[in-house]
């Protein structure tokens, strides 16, 4: 397994808690979770490998940046876009601070806001 392929099965096993209760669908090519019956841009988070890089697409980040606050400027360096995040590497402390992140958008996500 090379190095980007470990990052893409870290980062989807961040999203793995979370399969049972959403929906896998693909926004232009790109495999996506979201709310059931939600509309194709109201997604919540999938996993692309692309350009030499593993992106973390999250868009409660996007609708609800305070989910940033205090997060660590290592993973912020990470924060490519509105709603990407772009790993070429991925320590322990990034991912467990992505466990976090995600886990506090998914109930908001989950119930439209």
């Amino acid at each position: 397994m090379d190095d980007l392929e470990a990052i893409e099965v870290r980062l989807q096993a961040i999203l793995d808690p979370y399969r049972d209760r959403l929906e896998a669908f693909e926004i232009y090519g790109v495999p996506m979770l979201r709310r059931p019956g939600a509309k194709s841009h109201d997604w919540f988070a999938g996993v692309q490998r692309v350009d030499g890089a593993v992106k973390l697409k999250f868009l409660p980040m996007h609708a609800r940046p305070e989910l940033l606050d205090g997060i660590s400027p290592a993973l912020r360096k990470r924060k490519t876009g509105a709603s990407v995040f772009r790993f070429t590497e991925l320590d322990e402390s990034q991912l467990a601070e992505l466990v976090g992140v995600v886990a506090s958008a998914f109930d908001a996500y989950i119930q439209g806001g």
